[in-house]
């Protein structure tokens, strides 16, 4: 037999992954802040601001959006709150 006969195919060795996708509606909130993030801040300062702890917020912005409306709210009024 030759190799071409028993090598399994590439993706037969490959493991599934064992994370569940992201729920929708976080998907969305997670979407929506980061393009308001970098419509009102530019892309260097959004992805800073997104992924950067903020004390006054407790915590990483695209996490606490993601996370609940109640964090979107937040983050959203602080983008604002940065943009005047």
């Amino acid at each position: 037999m030759s190799d071409e006969q028993t090598s399994a195919p590439a993706t037969y060795w490959r493991r599934r992954s064992q994370s569940k996708p992201m729920p929708r509606e976080e998907a969305v909130r997670q979407g929506d802040i980061a393009r308001l993030a970098f419509q009102t801040l530019g892309r260097d300062r959004a992805i800073a601001f997104l992924n950067t702890d903020n004390p006054l917020l407790g915590g990483r912005p695209l996490a606490l959006a993601t996370e609940s409306v109640a964090g979107q709210r937040q983050v959203e009024a602080e983008l604002v709150r940065l943009t005047d």
